[in-house]
């Protein structure tokens, strides 16, 4: 039997728009992962440390905020430096398609643009994540 995969969904910063989070939240949930869900304005080492303590595979995060391309290299960035940086992280929500290719230079898997379906986020996620 295959092991459970474990994911934190975070909303990183002061946005307070948390739907979308939700909805992938619940969907990852639904195909049988066990879900963290962190609530809104978390900062990146508050997101970390769930991580972290809770012992997950993998973080995704939701931002509307415009603040990606500091807060995603960021929550990478110090998973590193805390030794968890196996922890596989990706992201969603108002990106413009020119910061995609930056924040994947910054440790970010990958970037769900609104529109993505859930079924391919679950799949992604089967996909990267070790057995």
């Amino acid at each position: 039997m295959a092991r459970t995969i474990r994911a934190l969904i975070a909303k990183p910063g002061l946005d307070g728009h948390d739907r979308g989070a939700k909805v992938i939240a619940r969907a990852l949930r639904d195909a049988g992962m066990e879900v963290i869900y962190t609530g809104i304005r978390q900062t990146p080492e508050q997101i970390v440390s769930a991580a972290i303590q809770e012992g997950v595979d993998i973080i995704g995060l939701s931002i509307l905020s415009g603040a990606h391309n500091r807060l995603f290299p960021k929550i990478v960035q110090l998973l590193r430096e805390k030794g968890a940086g196996d922890i596989l992280v990706f992201g969603g929500g108002i990106i413009p398609v020119d910061d995609i290719p930056g924040l994947k230079e910054a440790g970010i898997k990958e970037i769900f643009l609104p529109g993505s379906s859930t079924e391919d986020i679950i799949r992604y996620i089967r996909e990267i994540v070790p057995a």
